[in-house]
């Protein structure tokens, strides 16, 4: 045997790690790495916490998120992978289709383009939300107090939301 040397595959005490398990280290710390970076995408995501409708795989859903518009009130998409649910602006505001729809009500409700929308309570956050009436499946949105123009916001989302089928419509203060 040559002096210094070791045969192949022996360790020589006090001579740290083998290979074969500082490999498996490196390996462990980057999957380490690599999952840390997943889910700190997903709690920047702008849906962290939003949840998905009871009947967010309904075609209907399917069908509006085909025409999700890229810009929404002069916010831009946000990317979500999420069956249902879309959002504009880092979650300025945000779209839920396939909640569940409002019993008759007498919530104050708006109507616009044709498309009626039933005012929710505001949210402890300052964000405001509405729900489609009389529209299987049912649409629900969510605008941040940060928004101005909600207005435009409701003209595009009723465009959007228009093509589903409408049943009840909201009834004004007379009962008409």
């Amino acid at each position: 045997m040559i002096m210094g040397a070791r045969p192949r595959g022996k360790r020589v005490p006090g001579s740290g790690r083998s290979r074969r398990s500082r490999a498996a280290v490196g390996l462990a710390v980057l999957g380490l790495l690599a999952g840390a970076g997943l889910v700190a995408g997903e709690l920047d995501s702008p849906v962290f916490g939003l949840a998905q409708g009871p009947f967010a795989k309904d075609p209907g859903c399917g069908r509006l998120a085909d025409r999700y518009p890229d810009r929404l009130g002069g916010a831009v998409r946000d990317r979500v992978s999420y069956a249902g649910l879309a959002a504009w602006g880092h979650g300025t505001v945000e779209l839920r289709c396939g909640v569940n729809p409002p019993a008759p009500t007498t919530d104050a409700c708006v109507s616009v383009d044709g498309v009626d929308w039933v005012w929710r309570k505001t949210a402890a956050d300052g964000r405001r939300k509405l729900v489609t009436y009389g529209r299987s499946p049912a649409v629900e949105v969510s605008v941040a107090g940060s928004v101005t123009g909600i207005d435009a916001v409701l003209v595009d989302l009723s465009h959007l939301v228009a093509p589903i089928r409408g049943g009840a419509e909201c009834l004004d203060a007379t009962g008409s």
